[in-house]
Formats: C-alpha cells, structure tokens, sequence
C-alpha cells in the first residue's frame, strides 16, 4: 500500500506535532485488549445472559464456550472489538462514505464515490428482511462490540481514536452489513470493464475475437465440455438471452482515463482496509476425497488472496455453544465463521469472477437534466442528497459539511459520467433482498451435503466456488450466488437505457448454477478461472481469470497417489509459474538455432543475445522463487513482448486499458502460435520482436535495480509490505510499521503461492479435525503493543500454517490465558 492512498503525512503530522494526544503516557499500563494478564480473569459485562469462557491459545486466539448462540456470538463481538476495534470502525467509515470526517478533503472523492451506491441505506433496507436467526446473531455480536466500546474511554481506547481525537459510535447491525458490502465491492464491481469492452467496439470483429480470448487448453473445466454440440445451429434459450450486443462506438481517450481514475480510487479504498483483489488475484481452494488421501478421508484446503494490510482482514476464532460448533477465520466485523469447519464439515471458497453488474446508458433531456428516457417515454428521475461531513482543520476535530446530489434512473445511480454521456449502474450488491454474510451464519451449522446445499439456496452475495467435505467421506463444490438473466446480450458491454433489451428477467435457477457430489475423479479445484464448458446454457462471466493456478493444483494433486496434510501445505507454497515456463519455452525454440548466428541476415551482435537467451531460459525450472535471476527477465521480457504488441495495434492508451486478466491467454497465444496480423510493423520477424523485447527488459531491470546483474533476484523486485494507515507517520507511526521483507518464497498472482496476496491459509483434515492448520498473516490483534500483533508472520513468510485446537482436550492444553465473562449483577 503507498503511503501517498493512505493519510497524507502533513495532514497527521500538524496532528501529532501540535495536538497532544489524550492518554498517550498511560499506552504501556492500559491493556488495549482483553487479553487478561493472568489466568483466570473475570470481566461483568451487562447484556450477557449467562457466562462464558475465553480461552486464547499461544497465538492469542479465542476459543468462545457459551452455554447459548446469543452469549457465544455476544462474546465473540466483544472479544473481535478488544483486538480490532480501530480496523472494525475504518470498514464502516470506508463503506459508508465517512473517511472525510477523519481525514479531511484527502479521501472526500473515495467518499463521494461510496455514496453514489448507497451502501448505508442498502443495508438500512436489508434489516428488516433477514432471517429471525441471522438477525438475532447479528444483535448479539453488536451487543458484544458496544459492550467493548462501553468499557473504553478516551485514555484507553485503541490509540489510533487517540490520535485522531475522536470516540467510535455503538456498533450497528448494518454496519456487519455493510462491511458485508466491501467484499462484494472488491469482487463484483466490474462494471467498469463494460466500458473498457466498449472502447474496442470500433476494432474489427476478428480483432476482438483475438484479444478477448476466454478459452485456454489449461482450462480446468468442473461441469460441461468444450465439445461442439452434434447440432450447432442448435442454440438453448439461456444461450440466447446472452448473446453479446456490440455498442455502436467506442470510447474516447478521456473517458478510459475517467476510468483508470475510478479504478484508482477503489484501490485506495479497498487497499487501506485490506480488501483489495489486484489483477484478480482472488483465492485458490480444492478438496479431494477419502481414495487419494493416506487417511481415507478428504482433505480440504484453502487460501484467499486479498492486498497485505495491517492487521489482517481474517480474524480466527472458535465457537461452542449446544447448537453450534465452528472454527476458522471471521469476516472481520461479521459474526461466525466464514471459512472453516464445524464438528462434521468443512468448506472454503474463491471468487467465482461474476459479471453481476450492468450500466446502462441513459438518455437525459437536454431541457431537463433530471428527465430520462424509458420505453413508455420520458420519467423523472430520483434526486438523493447527501451530506459529507469533512475535517477542514487538522488541529481541530470539528467538521464542516459537503453535499452530494445523486440521480437515481429506473437502472440504478448514475456512476460515470463523461461528455454528456450518463451511465446509470444495476448491481446485486445493491439489492436489498439479498445478504452476503446470511449463507456464514446458516453454513455454520450445516451438517452434510443436503444442509450445505440448502443453505446456499439462499445466498445473496458476491457468487463464490464454494468446496465442501464431511466426514464421512463426501465431497462437493457448487458455484452459489445470484446471476443476472438479461432479456438480450449478456451484459459485457453498457445497454441502451432507453430501452428494455438489457433488462434482468430473473437469476440463473440455484438448480442450474454449477454443481458436483462425489465427482469419480475425486479432485475438486477452483482457483477463480473458467469452471463451466463451452455447453454450458447460462452467462457466468466474461472476466474468468487465467487459468494458471487452477491447472497447477490440479497437475500436483495427481502426481501423487495418496496425499497428506504436509502434500497439501506444499501445494499452497508452490511458485511454478505457468505463463513464464509457456513464454521462455517457445523463446528457447526459436532462440536455440539462432545462437550460433546460422542467419546470414542476422545483424553483427544477435547471436550473441540469442546465446545468452538460451543460458538463461533452457532447462529453467519456471520457479519463481526469491533467489531466481531468470524470473525477472522472464517476467519484465514477457511485459515487453506483450507492450509492443499491443502498442502498435491498439496505441498505448487503449493497450493500456487492456490489461488484465484477458492479455493471459491472448499473449500464450501469440507467442505459440506467433499470428502475423499481430507482428509490429516495425519487425521483420518474431525474432527481431523478442530479442527487442529481451533487450527492454534488461534495460528495465538495470533502472529498478542497478547494474549488478548478480542483483537482479526476484525477490528484490516483489517484497511483501504490510502497510498499516499511520505507519508512515513521524513520531507514532513507527510502531505500526513493519519493515518491508523480501518474498522469501517467491510467487507471483499467477502462481499457487501468490505471496504477499495471500491473506490465510487453511487446510482442514477430516479424519482430525486437531490436524487442521490455520494461520493468518501478522496474528490476532490490531495493537501494535501486543504479542499478538505479529506472532505469525514468521508462520506466513515459511509458508507454515500451524495446528488449529478444536476438540476440548486439544483447546485446554493449548490454553495460554483464560477469561470468564459473566452477566453483570443488576
């Protein structure tokens, strides 16, 4: 995270250097957590109804035995609040657009940009539809927070409230909500990428068909085939509802880069929280049955890949209470267990990349700007206002108040607007009918297959590949969450809003959505790339993501017959990168004949660059590891390639805003199959146009980081940085700083092991559940004056997840301190 997206340091530095800060000589004799000194602690706390018992083993996590769900999810409240309160408050303020009251007119645009979606009454909306159950869990783990919250005051809270000058209010049920509402955003907000399909509507059809490139023979497809159908010109209807509608022209220069701004000011928001997916990297998960583990029962594993923050966006704890029973990792502000396992399952789940978002171009009168167009002819659009209270003065905590009118069409609020051009925006995230965290509180009480399954019936959320396992040997996946059914196209592109050929008839049946129970082969993996064939009738997504990693756990999971937890923690540490062993391959072949200078017409010098390509890139393993000097050029002589290929047919602007995920499978195949329509004007030959490229590379590599070849290791180019907000700042901020670490372990986003992106790992044994490791990246506790505020890093970087107590004898001898919440005496 660069600290420039943060707070900037003149602004908290008037702050530290002019303000006292409430209670700051007291910071080493008031606890900032509850984590007692002494065993056998006791706290009284109101709105307990009977007591419950904190166990925090050697890493500081809490294991909750309650006598109910209410006091287990109460405790759970107040135990998250005392180790993160400051982090659980920051994820309400970024969600709701409220940054600006603490930070002043520096984060004002990310606010604004947070109220055009309306989060807070989104959420407001969703109360009152939730499950009994869901509802009254969320009550309690409020209860909880406030609680915490109760016990502060202004020389004992979290010294971030210090420095800012400012108190938390009590913890709401919308604001579990709305931090539910973060992950979709991170995870589904893609609409910008209809727009960046639009800018290459005027490129001729064959053109897109190269660039835009969703099928790679890596595919590790779940349910269907890319067979051809007997009957091609057989077409289901669900294939018809998403053909693609092509806009009629593209976008201009300034509108892409309105975009790339947008997208900027998602990533400062989402990056500060630790929320933030880059490029896609989003999560690996596989499971395998009882026939290829050496236990006979499955083996599950699983590690979501999220930017490195301080703390972490994960919080582990364990639940107990008659009726439940779960362990893991809590979505941070939400109560129960996101990802983990209960007494007999265990589940974990990526990014299934979902296209769940549509804008729509609206047609405004030009004598009325609040007029529209629709079918049925003009209609007056909605006007919200809001108000953002900002922090003119950073010496002073007082605020003065922004406005923001926000236009509201029949599709949504208008998110971008451009040359008189108004897109309004249609998003799940924004349907007040559907809940993200409803399915974690149900799926911690699932008990097999059936109970799984029902349970994701109703989910809400950002679609996840969900992967399950019991204990009695079962295995399964399903790819849950809503789907939008367009009446035509599928959304990739914006619609006509003036019409109703984009609007959504429904979702994709729970039926219909990709399903497998006890798959022959006995291997399950998803890895947020294509899970669906060809055949498959409905419209998932456009923006699967390259298939790498998918294909990777797939090859390791079959080179071994019988496989064991320490196999599966090998998996997660795995850093073969498949694009760079795909593109030095085919180097290596067209460099080896070259070496000797056979070509006549070869200029003076050549060989001798060809001779070193084939040193450097012929038998490399295609390990990206941190003392690999051949990963660098390979990735930065990929880059390279790739830039002047685009370049020249797109321009740099429009190359630039291609990107992502689609230039994967676009780039393999033109370095296997090296197409001439693609082959830059200004080279004769592929060769000339990779030894340029192996050239640039070097020269990039010497600016980075300097002359000394011996220098050029991988790991100095990707280093792990876990940035807390104040980390930067003179005086306090270096306690919250965590010096930068080269990736010991290497990796890339498109390797296994995606090294500073992964936020946890898990991998649970179902023939122990005491067997199952968990390990987040820094520990559980958001105070830097902690123990706990970084215990498992070291556990991280080594790629070591360790053992996760769960049963009542493994929790007692793993109890470091103990704490007993009881009701207060009325």
């Amino acid at each position: 995270m660069k600290r420039r997206f943060i707070v900037p340091c003149l602004y908290l530095s008037l702050v530290l250097n002019f303000i006292p800060v409430p209670g700051a000589h007291a910071r080493q004799t008031v606890p900032q957590t509850t984590t007692p000194t002494t065993a056998g602690a006791t706290l009284n706390l109101a709105g307990l109804r009977e007591r419950v018992t904190v166990r925090r083993d050697g890493r500081g996590i809490p294991h909750i035995k309650a006598s109910n769900e209410s006091d287990a999810y109460f405790a759970q409240g107040y135990v998250t609040a005392s180790d993160r309160l400051w982090q659980m408050d920051l994820l309400r303020r970024t969600a709701r657009g409220e940054l600006s009251e603490l930070f002043g007119r520096s984060t004002l645009e990310e606010d604004k940009r947070h109220r055009l979606f309306n989060f807070a009454g989104v959420t407001e909306m969703m109360v009152a539809r939730l499950p009994q159950r869901l509802r009254a869990g969320l009550e309690s783990y409020a209860q909880g927070v406030n609680a915490f919250i109760a016990s502060r005051d202004a020389a004992t809270l979290p010294v971030e409230f210090r420095i800012l000058r400012y108190q938390p209010r009590l913890w709401q049920v919308t604001d579990s909500l709305i931090v539910g509402k973060l992950f979709e955003e991170t995870l589904t907000a893609n609409w910008n990428q209809d727009l960046t399909r639009a800018a290459f509507a005027n490129l001729p059809a064959a053109q897109r068909a190269d660039l835009f490139r969703n099928v790679s023979s890596l595919d590790v497809i779940l349910v269907g085939s890319d067979r051809p159908k007997k009957n091609p010109a057989a077409t289901s209807p669900a294939r018809t509802r998403s053909s693609a509608v092509q806009p009629r022209t593209g976008m201009s220069v300034e509108t892409l880069r309105l975009l790339e701004r947008d997208e900027e000011m998602m990533r400062r928001s989402l990056e500060r929280v630790g929320i933030y997916a880059e490029d896609f990297a989003a999560s690996n998960n596989w499971v395998v049955s009882g026939k290829h583990t050496t236990t006979r029962k499955p083996l599950l594993a699983n590690d979501p890949h999220l930017g490195a923050s301080a703390p972490s966006i994960w919080y582990i704890v364990h639940l107990e209470a008659p009726t439940l029973q779960a362990a893991g990792v809590a979505a941070l502000g939400a109560p129960g267990v996101a990802i983990g396992h209960n007494a007999r399952i265990a589940w974990g789940m990526t990014s299934l990349e979902p296209d769940v978002s549509d804008l729509y171009l609206e047609t405004f009168d030009t004598s009325n700007p609040r007029r529209y167009m629709t079918p049925e002819g003009w209609r007056e659009a909605e006007l919200r206002r809001e108000e953002i209270k900002v922090r003119p003065n950073p010496a002073d905590p007082a605020t003065e108040t922004e406005t923001l009118d926000v236009t509201i069409t029949r599709h949504g609020p208008i998110v971008f607007e451009n040359n008189g051009k108004r897109y309004a925006l249609r998003w799940t995230a924004l349907d007040p009918t559907r809940d993200f965290f409803g399915v974690i509180n149900t799926l911690n009480f699932a008990r097999n297959w059936n109970d799984f399954r029902t349970a994701l019936s109703t989910y809400g959320g950002a679609p996840f590949n969900f992967v399950y396992a019991d204990i009695d040997g079962h295995i399964g996946y399903y790819g849950a969450g809503p789907f939008p059914i367009r009446k035509t196209g599928d959304g990739s592109v914006p619609f006509d809003g003036s019409t109703d050929e984009g609007e959504w008839t429904g979702m994709v049946p729970f039926g219909a959505l990709p399903h497998l129970y006890d798959p022959p082969s006995g291997i399950i993996a998803t890895a947020n790339s294509r899970v669906v064939g060809l055949d498959y009738p409905y419209h998932l997504t456009k923006d699967w993501a390259s298939p790498y990693r998918a294909r990777r756990i797939m090859d390791l999971l079959r080179a071994k017959r019988r496989l064991t937890v320490e196999d599966f923690r090998r998996i997660q540490s795995d850093t073969y990168s498949y694009p760079d062993a795909i593109f030095t391959t085919e180097v290596v072949k067209l460099a080896r004949p070259l070496a000797h200078g056979s070509s006549a017409a070869m200029p003076v010098g050549d060989a001798a660059g060809w001779r070193a390509l084939v040193a450097l890139f012929d038998g490399w393993n295609a390990v990206s590891d941190a003392e690999s000097r051949v990963m660098p050029v390979a990735v930065e002589m990929r880059r390279a390639f790739r830039r002047q290929v685009l370049n020249a047919a797109l321009g740099e602007d429009l190359a630039r805003r291609y990107g992502g995920v689609h230039s994967d499978n676009f780039v393999d195949w033109v370095i296997t199959t090296r197409p001439p329509q693609w082959l830059p004007k200004e080279f004769n030959t592929y060769e000339d146009l990779l030894l340029a490229s192996y050239r640039q590379a070097r020269e990039s590599l010497r600016k980075q980081l300097g002359e000394d070849e011996s220098k050029w290791t991988w790991g100095r180019i990707r280093q792990v940085r876990f940035s807390h907000p104040f980390a930067g700042l003179p005086v306090v901020g270096a306690q919250f700083a965590i010096a930068p670490l080269p990736q010991k372990t290497g990796g890339s986003n498109n390797t296994i092991n995606a090294g500073a992106f992964v936020s946890m790992r898990f991998i649970a044994d179902l023939a122990d559940w005491d067997q199952t490791l968990l390990g987040i990246t820094l520990g559980v506790s958001g105070d830097p004056a902690s123990p706990h505020w970084k215990d498992q890093l070291a556990d991280w970087y080594a790629v070591q997840p360790r053992r996760f107590p769960f049963s009542t004898r493994a929790v007692g001898e793993a109890t470091a301190q103990t704490l007993t919440l009881v009701p207060a005496t009325r």
